[in-house]
């Protein structure tokens, strides 16, 4: 008794010591535990889903772990084998595999002639390597075997099949009628499924397993970043879904931040040369913060829309919402304000009466609907906020961004209109007046001693007042002035 104790101790200790929380817990003070195996894949594993006459192809990396709960018999390891129950969401009774060629023979009758459901199959095949080993120590003998061999054991390498939605409503139908299932096979009392809820969905569990299972990898891996040479972890880095090149989130971080403030959003892309994946919007947002990604997919709806030769905007300036026209029709009504408008002159809808716009063609000729939208602009916000946006877009935009903003808006309005609009209160905070001769200052930079370029007057930035040449500086360093050290 003392010597399976102290076996039983030594074993739970050793499992303890190598497997994570997550992967092995002990029950309490109780001599057992579950122990949560992933199996080993080969490469190019795929699961595969046959529905209605097709088959669909998905390549995972890891398949959901099978959880083996056992416990120890007080004598264990000298007489009895552990007590196991084997649970796992893919080897399941709805899957009905059975064993084949010579294994049918062996297991077959042991179960009265039924062929063993592949879970059984399991079970008994752990009681077999307990037989082998019987006095000694056998979870880590099981424990490999789950892991290594229990694909190539039940044939099901280098793909498995997983049922569809109509065969698992078959097999659960089958289920509450007999014991053996639609094959007619026997399954063990050991094995447990959790997949009597109806609406689970196993494929998506599998694939969400080996996703979480990727980026758990893959974030404890060292990557090496193409841009600043410097060795990251991957929890630190940016992987390409589509290339899967990797880099550094800082360096990624400052690269999109450039390209969505200069309004280049299609250029948030794979940096290595000749690539053309392109981030996804929750890696962007995860990258430039909230505010940053606001503009992005407002910039991003923008352009698309923009590109769509079936879509116009509301005429109305304090409204501006892009509407969807229909064919062969020059009428379309806002969705936002309700405004009837005419597509061709973008004033009211005025029926079959000629366009009073000049230039607009007659609605009774055949007009080419894209060549006409394209004809006219959009129109500006008439709100101080919407035409600082517009215009902040414009001056720190790319060339090609402005030359997009000229065709939708007209060239001539952002460069006159905008800019009027803009001017006086862009000067009221930006600019201050010397206080000598009241010319229009810019200060971009340096400290507050500034000179006037027009009357070389010194004077303070901050208080507007007017220093001395011989001791300007005086007036910063002096702890009664309001500006001391300012």
């Amino acid at each position: 008794m003392a010597e399976n104790q102290e076996a039983r101790e030594d074993e739970l200790l050793a499992l303890s010591s190598i497997y994570d929380q997550e992967e092995f817990r002990r029950n309490g003070c109780a001599q057992g535990g579950d122990i949560r195996i992933c199996p080993d894949l080969p490469r190019d594993f795929k699961v595969i889903v046959k529905a209605g006459g097709t088959c669909t192809e998905y390549g995972v990396s890891f398949l959901p772990p099978l959880v083996l709960n056992f416990e120890l018999p007080m004598d264990y390891p000298s007489r009895s084998s552990p007590l196991h129950t084997l649970n796992c969401k893919w080897l399941s009774e709805v899957q009905k595999q059975t064993l084949l060629d010579e294994k049918i023979e062996t297991y077959s009758s042991d179960y009265g002639g039924c062929i063993p459901q592949a879970g059984a199959a399991v079970c008994k095949h752990l009681d077999e390597l307990w037989k082998e080993s019987l006095g000694s120590v056998v979870l880590f003998s099981w424990i490999q075997f789950l892991r290594e061999d229990v694909l190539t054991f039940l044939h099901i390498s280098p793909s498995l099949e997983l049922p569809s939605q109509w065969e698992s409503s078959v097999t659960e139908a089958d289920e509450e009628g007999t014991g053996h299932g639609a094959s007619g096979g026997l399954d063990d009392p050991r094995t447990t499924h959790r997949l009597a809820d109806s609406h689970t969905d196993l494929l998506l569990l599998v694939l969400d397993f080996d996703k979480a299972r990727r980026r758990k990898l893959f974030d404890s891996q060292v990557f090496d970043c193409g841009i600043c040479f410097s060795q990251k972890l991957g929890s630190n880095c940016l992987s390409f879904r589509e290339c899967e090149h990797v880099y550094c989130a800082a360096c990624m971080r400052e690269y999109y931040k450039v390209q969505i403030s200069e309004g280049a959003i299609r250029g948030l892309k794979c940096p290595h040369s000749e690539c053309s994946s392109e981030a996804t919007p929750m890696q962007v947002k995860q990258l430039v913060g909230d505010e940053l990604f606001g503009r992005y997919d407002r910039l991003l709806l923008q352009s698309s829309l923009d590109s769509m030769a079936d879509v116009v905007y509301c005429p109305r300036r304090t409204c501006a919402t892009a509407v969807m026209l229909e064919p062969d029709n020059t009428v379309a009504i806002c969705s936002a304000c309700r405004y009837a408008f005419c597509t061709l002159c973008r004033q009211g809808y005025h029926g079959l009466a000629q366009c009073k716009k000049k230039g607009a063609r007659e609605s009774d000729t055949h007009t080419d609907m894209p060549t006409s939208v394209d004809m006219t602009h959009a129109p500006v916000p008439e709100k101080d906020e919407g035409l600082r946006g517009l215009w902040e877009d414009y001056d720190t935009g790319s060339e090609e961004r402005r030359k997009f903003l000229e065709k939708r808006y007209g060239k001539q309005t952002l460069q006159d209109k905008v800019e009027d609009c803009l001017s006086q209160s862009w000067f009221a905070e930006n600019t201050k007046e010397c206080p000598r001769c009241s010319a229009i200052i810019q200060k971009i930079g340096g400290c507050n001693r500034m000179v006037c370029f027009k009357c070389h007057q010194y004077f303070c930035w901050a208080c507007l007042i007017i220093l001395p040449q011989n001791n300007a500086s005086n007036h910063f360093g002096n702890p009664d002035s309001p500006c001391y050290n300012y």
